[in-house]
């Protein structure tokens, strides 16, 4: 199978909201749980979109069967138009989608360079430039590049988690709870490398439960709820509607 690049796409249409990732009727079971009920979602090229919802509702489902992790019971995933599911993982990530997974799941006896280069590998050689971009993005990854990923702070496993990913080059970047169980200065930081990250020209899919915070970075958002789609709107909307106010940022409804 062959996915145009991005710069092929962008030749063939000056359309700035062409969908680079599509999930259509997509059924997902965990042995006798279904935890994906037919959901159907778009995510257009430069966006970052946040998908929301109570822990079970099938979010981190979602990116796995994305990224290839999870196969499908029924239902379609097209990166670029073309159908992916049934692809293994590490084509997934050849065809240029990144996975910073829940957890952070970092080497944790390798150093933050060696991560950085497990990231690479879909190349022949690591790219330099690839490097200085994401220390960056992340200058405390610079100053511990030698260290053991291991002995690093929640927040900078995160960091190089995120870098890790996009040694890859992703044009579309999955993260999955990237602010969980760090300190609020810390999410902070880590929701302004977001925007930065988008802004560079990667598309974002989100999975986060810091709902406010994950709606102030993006375009548009999808709120999942036991393995369904319940809301869609721009993320404006959603940050400003009772029903999300009061089921995931703890305000009395109106």
């Amino acid at each position: 199978m062959t996915v145009a690049t991005q710069r092929e796409r962008q030749t063939a249409t000056a359309a700035p909201t062409t969908a680079i990732l599509e999930l259509a009727g997509l059924h997902v079971s965990h042995g006798a749980i279904n935890a994906l009920k037919g959901i159907d979602m778009v995510v257009r090229e430069g966006e970052v979109v946040a998908l929301l919802g109570a822990n079970g509702a099938g979010k981190t489902t979602t990116l796995r069967t994305v990224s290839g992790l999870h196969a499908p019971a029924s239902g379609a995933v097209r990166f670029c138009g073309e159908r992916i599911d049934g692809l293994p993982s590490h084509a997934i990530v050849g065809l240029g989608i990144g996975h910073s997974p829940e957890g952070r799941r970092v080497f944790a006896d390798m150093t933050v360079l060696e991560n950085l280069h497990m990231g690479a590998y879909r190349f022949k050689r690591l790219r330099q430039e690839d490097l200085e971009r994401v220390f960056a993005l992340f200058p405390r990854l610079a100053e511990r590049r030698t260290q053991q990923a291991g002995t690093l702070s929640g927040g900078e496993q995160q960091m190089l988690a995120m870098g890790r990913a996009l040694m890859g080059r992703p044009e579309l970047l999955l993260l999955d709870e990237p602010s969980m169980g760090l300190a609020p200065l810390v999410v902070a930081q880590i929701f302004e490398i977001i925007k930065e990250i988008n802004a560079q020209g990667t598309t974002v899919l989100l999975v986060e439960q810091n709902a406010a915070q994950a709606l102030k970075v993006a375009d548009r958002g999808y709120v999942l709820e036991t393995g369904r789609i319940t809301m869609q709107a721009p993320a404006s909307e959603l940050l400003d509607d009772p029903r999300v106010r009061a089921a995931y940022l703890g305000e009395a409804a109106r």
